[in-house]
């Protein structure tokens, strides 16, 4: 009797295995492809996704999102990767990478690197991402793909229909209520994008405030299933008191296999283009939060974030121009 209830709940577990392994294996469902605006051609185009299936089984498969549930968001495995391209091994992914996302090395300031990290947060030559000195203008943080919003308030976000919390994403009433009908912009960096983020403008700069979280994807393929993900990641912030814009809110949001987030700068004060930091490994985000009434975002992007669509930008861009006179 003994050994055949043994027999039995091995059977069971089996049964289980089976079923499991089959649901893993269970085929994927067709993606919309993820389009965006080229800023310099307007023309529109199909990103490249790095790691695409692994995203989309994550977010679509029965097994993959209990994996994402249980495991792949936690710290403990973005960290692990993360040390992972911390490793000396870890150089042999390089020259792939930059061959398979047509990375454009001739820019960065070194050519030999350490590890996978070491390449993925390389500097960039001093002339490679020139800055828009005008004191009116603000620049962009990060190389990325952004979202505009002239009215937080009156915008859904990401998904039509969705709207975005701002209390949730800030930890913070009173200072939430600071930006509830402000402007927002959405600067979302992939693994193939130049990883340190630069002030956007000059000023003086508040203590860092750290709000633990998960690590989802920030990937469209990811927001589609999951749109409160901006809120639930981890992510750190200041703000930058500027005379023309007010005091300007900017935050980076962690992602899947981000290692970590990094803060380079030092001191209260700062000028625009000075680097701030940067993520290690994984696709990350940058926030940008303005008051009401400070901030006249370039149009491109507002009709392009209308259409469903994001466009492309570099450090030191314009984004938009300041509403309150120097």
């Amino acid at each position: 009797m003994k050994i055949s209830g043994i027999k039995k709940r091995w059977s069971i577990v089996l049964l289980v295995l089976v079923l499991i392994f089959g649901l893993a294996l269970y085929p994927l469902p067709e993606q919309n492809p993820i389009k965006y605006v080229d800023r310099d051609s307007g023309q529109i185009k199909t990103e490249k996704v790095a790691g695409e299936r692994w995203l989309v089984w994550l977010y679509n498969n029965p097994v993959g999102e209990a994996t994402l549930w249980n495991l792949a968001k936690r710290k403990v495995v973005s960290s692990i990767y993360g040390n992972m391209m911390d490793r000396p091994s870890s150089t042999k992914k390089i020259e792939p990478f930059v061959e398979e996302f047509d990375i454009d090395m001739r820019i960065a300031q070194e050519q030999q690197f350490e590890s996978f990290n070491d390449f993925f947060t390389r500097k960039l030559k001093n002339d490679a991402r020139p800055i828009d000195t005008n004191s009116n203008v603000v620049v962009s943080p990060a190389d990325g793909k952004v979202l505009a919003y002239s009215g937080i308030l009156n915008s859904d976000f990401i998904i039509k229909g969705y709207r975005f919390d701002i209390y949730s994403f800030l930890k913070d009433s009173s200072l939430a209520q600071k930006y509830f009908d402000g402007s927002m912009l959405i600067i979302r960096l992939a693994p193939s994008d130049y990883h340190r983020f630069h002030f956007p403008v000059g000023g003086k700069v508040s203590p860092l405030v750290r709000i633990d979280g998960f690590y989802y994807s920030v990937n469209p393929i990811a927001l589609r299933k999951k749109a409160e993900i901006f809120f639930l990641n981890k992510r750190e912030y200041v703000i930058i008191s500027n005379p023309q814009f007010g005091d300007m809110l900017m935050a980076e949001v962690g992602a899947t296999m981000v290692g970590s987030i990094v803060q380079t700068y030092e001191g209260e004060k700062v000028t625009k283009g000075w680097e701030k930091g940067f993520f290690k490994f994984g696709g990350s985000t940058v926030v940008l939060l303005f008051e009401k009434n400070k901030i006249r975002i370039d149009s491109d992007f507002l009709n392009n974030t209308k259409m469903g669509l994001e466009t492309t930008v570099k450090v030191g861009e314009r984004l938009g121009v300041g509403l309150v006179l120097p």
